[in-house]
């Protein structure tokens, strides 16, 4: 069930809304493949109304699985907007939808719970990613072969006599 506040509720004083609401609910087209959100949205908010206009003030707190870029390690990263504040249109083109007196507060809610997203989630700021292993017996490769081929290369290139 999607975040709405009754209208008419308003009219008479503020109201509070504190639950859940699932993470399939809030369709949060995640394209991340670092990022999952499995458990639900928590938010406490309270709402007033404000001539044409809804104040909408509160916490909300995301539970996100994630997967570190740089080590592959797993971990839950904790999205908190606290506080979050949303003022909202109940009038003009960028008006809250309304729909039986209920003004659905889901998809301001959802883009900023978007907008907060880490962008490379890492699991520690120090962390140093994979391990660092050698492919092979250990060997490196021999430096000498590989500035003889380049410097040939150039050589070649001298070689070449162009006309201006």
């Amino acid at each position: 069930m999607p975040i709405t506040i009754n209208l008419r509720h308003l009219e008479q004083d503020d109201v509070h809304l504190d639950d859940e609401l699932p993470a399939e609910e809030l369709d949060l087209d995640i394209r991340d493949e670092l990022i999952e959100a499995n458990q639900p949205l928590k938010y406490d908010l309270e709402v007033q109304k404000l001539e044409h206009n809804l104040l909408v003030q509160g916490k909300l707190s995301l539970k996100l699985d994630c997967t570190c870029v740089r080590c592959l390690k797993e971990f839950e990263f904790v999205l908190n907007l606290d506080p979050w504040t949303a003022h909202l249109s109940l009038q003009g083109e960028e008006a809250v939808r309304v729909a039986n007196d209920c003004a659905d507060l889901t998809p301001y809610v959802r883009e900023d719970i978007l907008l907060a997203f880490p962008q490379h989630p890492l699991c520690a700021a120090e962390c140093r990613g994979l391990p660092k292993t050698f492919i092979g017996k250990g060997k490196k490769p021999s430096t000498a072969s590989s500035e003889a081929g380049s410097s040939s290369a150039w050589a070649e290139l001298n070689k070449l006599k162009l006309e201006d």
